[in-house]
Order: C-alpha cells, then structure tokens, then sequence
C-alpha cells in the first residue's frame, strides 16, 4: 500500500505544561476546529463522571479533573496530519511526559498567562532540552484576572534560561482580551464574542490601533504602544537566519516578507536558536486556530529532525537510522497500557515499513514478536489499520515481550535505539489485596500497572513479606491502586508511605576478608583486597578491578562485583541501599581447589560489610523543591510552617496577586502537609513538590530512623 501522507506532512507534537495551564482544554479545541469532532467537552463538565474530555477519559482524571496518562490523537490542518499527545501537568506523572518526548519531534509549551513559569514548566522544558525537542510557546488564560503577557515572557527567559520570541502579542487583558496582533502579517486579529464558532476580524495594526478598538487599561495601551519595537525585534532575530535576507535589508532597506519571516521563524525553531510566542485564551476560542497554524509552520517533519542514534550494549552511540520508508524497520516502544484490547503496546516507527502480521525482533531482550493487530488510537479509541510508515505513531495489540524503551526491528538489520531514562521513585507503601481470596488477582493486576509504568517499582520486603510498592509520590501511588480497581476490577490496601532513605560513607577504607571454610572433602576458599571510597552525590556504583598477576582469577572477577551489588542493597545502618561509592577489587587469593564464583561472592559480601562499618556510614534522604502559592496574607504563617519542617527558603516570586515562596524540604516532613496548608490559609493556598537531590540526615533524626527500623524488624522476626 503506497503512502497516503508524505513525510514532510506529518507533524508528531506534544502539549506540554503545569497542571492547570489548559492543555487538554486546548487540545479539544483542535480537535474542534480540525472537524475531528463536534462538540467541545470542558474540564468542568466532567466532574459528574456523565461525560469526558476526548482525551481524559480515565474515570481518575475526571474525578480529579487532571490529565493523568497521555492521550494520543490525530488531525488534519492545512492538509498536514498533525499526531499529537495530550501530557499530564502534575509531577508524580512526569513519567508520560518523559516518554512522550521521547518519540516527539515538536512540542507546544503553554503557559496559564496569571502563573507564568510553574515548577512543572521547568522540568517538562529540562526534558524538552535533553530531547532537543524544538518547540513553541503558547501563553494561555489571557482572558484571566491577572493575565500578563510580559511578565510571562520575561519568566520564560529569566527562568527557563530561553531566548523568547513574541510572533503575536495580546490585544487587551483580562475581561477586554479582544484578540492579539500578528507580528509577521503586522494584522490585528479581533474576536467579536466568545462563541466557539465565532469568527475573527482581521484589520491592519496600525499606530492608532489603541484607540480604534478603544482599550483603556493603561498597562494594555502601553503594550499596544510598543507594536512597532517587538516588530522591529521579530525582523531582526529573524534575520539572523537568512543571510541573504539580511543583506537586502541592510543594504536597500528591503522589509521581509511574511513568507520570508515564517521561513526563518521555522528555521530558528528547528535548531533551537530562539522560541516563538504565541497568546490566547483556548476557553474562550481565541487564538487556537493560530497554534495550529504555527504546529504546521514553525515546528519540524520527522525529516527536519536528526536521525534517531542506535547504540551498543553499554548505551553508547555506535550509528544512526535516518527517518525513510526505504530504510529498514525500526521502532522504539515508548509506552505499554492496560487496555479493553489487551495490552497497548505504543511505538513511533522511526525507519522502514511494518505490515499486520510480520514477524519482527526485539532487540532490546533477543527475542521475537508477532504483529498480530494494529490500531492507530484517536484517545481510547482503536482504529485498525493494515501498516505503519516511517513518521507514523501506532499501537500494536497483545505484544507478550515488549517493554517501555524496547526496540523493535527488522530481524535481518537488527540494531538498538537509544533508549529513554527514568527517574528513580522517591516514595513507597506497603500495599495488599483487600479481599485474601484476591490475593493472587492482585499479584497480577499490580505487575501489569508495574509494566506499564517504569517509575513504579515493586519489591518484597524480605523480613516482613509485605508487597512494597514505589513511586514518584502520593497521588501517583494512590491512581495506581484505583485504577487497578477500575481496570482490572481488584481492591487494594495502601499502608502508609515510606521515605526511600539511602546510606553512603564519608570515609575512604581499605578492607581485606577472607572467606575460609572447611567440613570434610572440598573447602572453601576465598581472599579479597577492597578498597571503598566515597562519590559525589547521584554518581551511583562504580566497580573497578585493579588486580594483576592472576592473584584474582579473572573469571572469579564478576563474581566479586556480583556480591557487591546484592550486599550494597542491604545498608550496614538501618538495611537501606547503599549509594555514590567506588569499589576497587586490588588484590586477592585463591585456592585451586577449594575457589570458585561463590566463594569470590560471599567473601565480597563480608568485605563489604566489614569494611563500611569502618567508613563512616551516614543516612541521606530524598530533599524535594516545593513551591507553594499563597496569598500574600498568609505568607508569614506558610514561611514559618517550612522552617518547622526543615525547610530551606530559596526565593519568593509573584503570582498575579499571589506570592510563590520556593523551598527545599525534606520528604518526610511533608506527609500530611496539604490538610495543614489549607487549615492555615483557610484553603486559599496550593503546592507542587518535585524530587531535587539527596542529602545527609541530620544525627538526632538519623538515630531516630535507624531505631525504628530495627523496631520493625525485630516486630516482624519475632
């Protein structure tokens, strides 16, 4: 079957932003105005579980009125297919959001036009960068009551580090946003009404634009003022991508065309050079019709973008495959859900052409899967199809070995793509079935959630037997169990949340252990010479072997590392996994008889513990930022509770009429926290937390830790 749509025609986009800045109310606007449906559900509405939005169907998001998991859908603007996914905003979720501009090759920032720059801003636009994902920023919410359009701009270069550029600016604020004038075509665009299917005038922006449309607010009139200044700045910073362009302008004073400047907006965008910005209100339908424009015209084709890096065993780039149907088949699988078709496997097909029932390898795990179905999915609605293109986003049905990050490829041209990272999960409940005939129901639902979501770990507790379950906070944790209630249709218990402390050592030691045992017949037999030093924070486990002489038996060497690792996660303080050290194997012994692996092993295990004790152990916890939004009357009493909870003012920062006041705090002296935020500001006042680094707990604290886990543990041998 030839392909239907060019490649230079596809654009695969994500929308990414804060909880609360409006993408999936934007999102149902261009499926609106792309006549992919037609009707407008709003986030609101959704409340009474009767109705949802196209792509917040889960009953979790409706009750809690955020997105939850990415959607996938798909539209046709100016004649481009436009596959685009609908991210969640609140940070337990990054996960999706990760893995979504994993396979994107554009995304659209928007930004609430009260708030500005939001927490969960930052870290989608640190993953945009690590991607190099092009993008383009959409200030929505102009229409609110504290709407500012500079101070928005202004946030995204001072804290995002980025070089913004204004295409459009908004004409009124607040309740007189009436449109916004385009910079290129220099037109004001003007809404009548709020109607969804109202249309917009088109007049020239003129100097006495100001009183024509009779804008009264003196800080919009200065704005509108200033037309001429952002033109100026569009032509210049355009120019310095069309060097011909420049020279006429230089030389004979010749203005750019619109043509001239859209192609140079498209280029600076492509290679990062700056980041054109758009405003609107997506709920009161102005300027939607606009970001779709700009999604066709400044963001790139999967042919704009750079050929997708293959790597090696370790990870390392050894190639690349260049985005063609002619190429061979390769896809990476970026998403696995749990769906009414069975198991969703999602893949962005990067090179080459896979047909319904081919029969392709997975590199990743050496092993083979059958296309059985394959469906392009429009939110929870499954499409089939009969093939899938270079370009092309799809989900296949019912893979039995395929996980998130896996690659999928020809058999005959195998190679691994580069494959997505995961944050650790910094939180963890003990949780079990709520009916004990379900027990085993439940094993299996938790280990298809665990599946389908690489941020959630799963573990027995070995002393106790609990089931323990981790993730990237409370609200994570809890949609987890819910969901596995509603999909799966089993109950469970959540126990309540655990610090995932981790145990390092200050002190560089080295430890000789030998392992020597004999009963009768063949010993064992084993010497190792280990020296343990400390690494700065978030450097992990480094094993280094330095032996010479054969005084270790090179094949007894994996051995050693073997044992280090099992023993490392068994801290010599309180059992938590110990972190950011360096092992060196420099010498050793062995017995021709009474050697092997094992030994090697147990003796490692030994050394390592014997000699931590020696190394100044100490207990670090996961510190998180918070940031909590106040009003400026309750300020004192929010900056008072922090410090209580040993938390580290960092800056504060105006929201609208509100005061953000960011923090780093340690994570367990947040639990329980919102119920005491709103009982101090009588509900006014809100709070994001992300993970930001581990540090030292202090002594008194630390005593108190590591007794109640040998507390626990002497409950649970008892």
């Amino acid at each position: 079957m030839p392909r239907t749509t060019a490649l230079s025609d596809i654009r695969n986009i994500g929308i990414i932003a804060h909880v609360d800045a409006g993408k999936t109310t934007t999102t149902e606007r261009i499926l609106y105005y792309t006549g992919r449906k037609h009707t407008i559900i709003d986030i609101h509405d959704t409340k009474d579980m009767k109705t949802s939005t196209t792509t917040d169907y889960l009953e979790q998001e409706q009750k809690r009125g955020i997105t939850i998991q990415s959607a996938a859908v798909s539209a046709f603007w100016r004649d481009k297919k436009i596959n685009l996914i609908d991210t969640p905003g609140h940070v337990d979720f990054t996960i999706e959001v990760n893995r979504s501009l994993r396979v994107l090759d554009g995304a659209v920032v928007v930004f609430d036009g009260v708030a500005g720059v939001e927490p969960q801003s930052e870290t989608n636009w640190r993953l945009a960068d690590n991607y190099d994902v092009p993008r383009f920023c959409y200030v929505n919410k102009m229409d609110r009551s504290g709407a500012n359009f500079v101070r928005c701009v202004d946030m995204i270069k001072k804290r995002l580090g980025a070089r913004p550029l204004p295409v459009q600016i908004p004409i009124g604020s607040e309740d007189n946003f009436k449109g916004m004038v385009d910079l290129v075509e220099m037109k004001a665009l003007i809404w009548d009404s709020d109607d969804k299917d109202a249309e917009w005038q088109s007049i020239d922006a003129t100097p006495d634009l100001v009183d024509k449309l009779h804008i009264v607010v003196p800080s919009d009139r200065k704005l509108l003022g200033e037309v001429a200044r952002y033109r100026t700045e569009l032509i210049d910073t355009c120019l310095e991508q069309d060097d011909e362009a420049m020279e006429a302008y230089i030389t004979h004073g010749t203005v750019p065309s619109p043509e001239v400047l859209r192609k140079a907006l498209r280029k600076g965008t492509l290679n990062s050079a700056f980041t054109p910005v758009l405003c609107g209100s997506s709920y009161k339908n102005k300027g939607v019709q606009q970001v779709l424009d700009a999604v066709v015209d400044y963001l790139p084709a999967p042919t704009d973008v750079a050929s997708i890096k293959t790597v090696d065993a370790d990870g390392e780039p050894i190639g690349e495959r260049k985005t063609s149907d002619d190429e061979p088949f390769a896809a990476l699988a970026f998403k696995v859900i749990n769906d009414v078709y069975g198991a969703l496997t999602f893949i962005r097909v990067y090179s080459g052409v896979l047909t319904k029932g081919a029969s392709v390898q997975n590199s990743t795990r050496g092993k083979r899967e059958k296309i059985g179905r394959m469906v392009e999915m429009f939110a929870k609605e499954a499409i089939p199809i009969e093939e899938a293109r270079a370009g092309d986003i799809v989900a296949l049905v019912s893979l039995a070995d395929t996980e998130t990050g896996d690659t999928l490829c020809d058999a005959a041209n195998q190679v691994v793509l580069e494959r997505m990272r995961f944050p650790d999960p910094v939180i963890s409940v003990s949780v079990r079935s709520k009916l004990k005939a379900e027990q085993e129901k439940f094993g299996a639902a938790l280990g298809k959630m665990v599946r389908a979501d690489p941020s959630l770990h799963l573990e027995t507790n070995r002393e106790t037997g609990q089931t323990i379950l981790r993730g990237m906070g409370e609200l994570h944790l809890e949609v987890t169990l819910d969901r596995m209630r509603t999909e799966f249709g089993v109950e469970g218990v959540m126990g309540e949340p655990q610090v995932a402390f981790r145990e390092t050592f200050t002190r560089t030691v080295d430890e000789q252990y030998t392992h020597k045992k004999q009963t009768g017949g063949s010993g064992q037999f084993a010497e190792v010479w280990i020296t343990f030093e400390p690494l700065e924070r978030s450097a992990g486990f480094e094993f280094v072997d330095k032996t010479s002489g054969g005084s270790v038996p090179k094949e007894f060497v994996p051995a050693v590392e073997k044992g280090l690792r099992i023993q490392k996660e068994d801290g010599v303080l309180a059992h938590y996994p110990t972190v950011d050290f360096r092992a060196t194997l420099t010498d050793g012994s062995y017995h021709d008889v009474d050697s092997n692996a094992l030994t090697f092993e147990i003796a490692a295990k030994a050394a390592f513990r014997e000699g931590i004790r020696k190394a100044a152990p100490i207990l670090l916890e996961p510190v998180m930022k918070v940031e909590t939004v106040t009003p400026g009357d309750h300020l004192g009493d929010v900056i008072g509770d922090l410090n209580r909870r040993r938390g580290t003012i960092q800056d504060q920062i105006e929201r609208g009429t509100n005061i953000a006041v960011v923090a780093v705090v340690p994570l367990s002296e947040m639990f329980g926290y919102i119920g005491q935020l709103r009982s101090m500001t009588s509900g006014r006042a809100s709070y994001t937390m992300e993970f930001s680094h581990y540090e030292p707990v202090p002594r008194q604290v630390a005593d108190e830790v590591i007794a109640e886990v040998a507390k626990t543990r002497a409950a649970a041998q008892a």
